[in-house]
């Protein structure tokens, strides 16, 4: 048997970048080779502003990740995010040529209906990341998902295309070029996210999934197993420890801490009279805070951010159809008592999307936190995007198994020989 191949998922993210190693076993789940993970320390927002910091970070977390897994990695399967992601409808249409109209739609008329899309022109700065079909139609017959097999002469399909900033996909590059590591494919990060958390059965009823990272909150919805709508908040968990650092005065580092420890998205939740101790300054007496306080501030935030999902999830149409609800994930989805919030203000069942379900037995480093989410989420992506491309690539089958010039000769004396021999006048 040959060996699986090895998928390495770099998360570039605005509080950490975490490079996984893995590969997917014959019961497709995702089997950790290795992780390395270190602090980001040139993003913002999502977007890398810092080009040196960034490729020092990376460096650090592929080191771990080599180190732990023993793997040389050269290629990876990278995240994007950020504000600048945008997405739209247009729709599709390719004529077959008439040598093709007797034989039936295959792959290679999707992927030519997928490379026009790519030749949209965009607006000044933007370039298109992904083109996503959503249905097709073959010669006005609609709602097919999948059309090859079919026969028709005119296939017409509706995308979804996700645009993003020029300069921030450089950006990306640059980064993992001068850390001496190859982008194997850039892929949009809520997606990565819905291949570890989702299954196919929230996607054909109905499911909104929020990746709650630390500087954006990314949204997907889908609907009938199809990806309806995506959106970028420019607001995660940092925004949410900058309100406590300034709230409470204290050390950014001492409020984040606060709020993994005893952070509530639930002000009314949290016990009156408890107190948390902060160190105090150069010798100063420690500072007490109140939890009520703590979660109060937290909550103010955090209905900010559910309030501009809940207008994601309206602009995205979808607000009646999804059956299945909301999966939050991402490291700001640990938050405690934020199923709660987002059930109460949206009115939609929630619940914490966790990659456990992909992962194989043998796992470790907590992977099957949600923080880890985008990262195992590339790994599938990537396992997914080489199954595409060998299937393009598969040869045909031919009647000889040698490709040489010598046997392929015969081959063809032997016909020519048969074909005279029919000919013969004598016959």
């Amino acid at each position: 048997m040959e060996e699986p191949e090895i998928i390495v998922g770099l998360d570039i993210g605005t509080t950490k970048i975490a490079c996984i190693v893995g590969r997917i076993n014959e019961y497709g789940k995702v089997e950790i080779i290795g992780m390395g993970r270190s602090e980001s320390l040139g993003v913002r927002s999502g977007v890398v502003s810092n080009i040196n910091l960034t490729v020092e970070s990376i460096e650090r977390a592929v080191s771990i990740a080599t180190e732990k897994s023993g793997v040389e990695i050269g290629e990876v399967v990278v995240g994007i995010a950020g504000q600048h992601i945008r997405s739209l409808q247009h729709r599709g249409i390719l004529t077959r040529k008439s040598k093709d109209i007797d034989e039936v739609i295959e792959q290679k008329d999707i992927d030519n209906l997928v490379e026009d899309m790519h030749q949209l022109v965009m607006n000044p700065g933007e370039e298109i990341i992904h083109v996503l079909p959503q249905e097709y139609i073959v010669d006005n017959d609609h709602g097919i998902k999948d059309p090859i097999g079919h026969s028709g002469i005119r296939l017409e399909a509706n995308f979804h295309i996700i645009t993003g900033k020029v300069n921030a996909a450089k950006n990306i590059y640059k980064s993992v070029s001068k850390a001496n590591l190859e982008v194997h494919e850039l892929v949009l990060e809520p997606l990565a996210s819905s291949e570890a958390v989702l299954n196919e059965e929230e996607k054909e009823a109905g499911v909104v999934l929020v990746d709650i990272g630390g500087g954006t909150t990314d949204i997907a919805v889908f609907q009938d197993g199809i990806i309806r709508h995506t959106a970028v908040i420019p607001f995660g968990g940092n925004i949410i420890t900058d309100d406590i650092a300034a709230g409470c005065s204290i050390l950014r580092k001492h409020a984040e801490q606060l709020k993994i420890k005893f952070g509530s998205a639930l002000g009314s939740d949290s016990m009156e009279n408890q107190i948390v101790c902060i160190p105090g300054f150069s010798g100063r007496e420690p500072k007490e805070i109140s939890v009520r306080n703590l979660a109060n501030i937290i909550q103010a935030r955090t209905e900010e951010i559910v309030e501009q999902i809940i207008y994601e999830i309206k602009s995205s149409g979808y607000e009646k159809r999804l059956i299945a609800g909301i999966v939050l994930t991402g490291g700001g989805a640990m938050l405690k008592n934020l199923t709660q919030l987002v059930e109460y203000l949206s009115g939609l069942e929630t619940r914490i999307g966790y990659p456990n379900e992909h992962l194989g037995k043998a796992n470790t480093d907590d992977l099957g936190s949600p923080m880890y989410a985008t990262g195992i989420g590339l790994v599938l992506k990537g396992h997914e995007l080489n199954l595409k491309r060998q299937k393009r690539e598969k040869p045909k089958r031919s009647l000889i198994r040698s490709g040489s010039k010598d046997k392929q000769g015969l081959f063809d004396r032997l016909i020519s020989k048969g074909q005279s021999f029919f000919d013969d006048d004598d016959i």
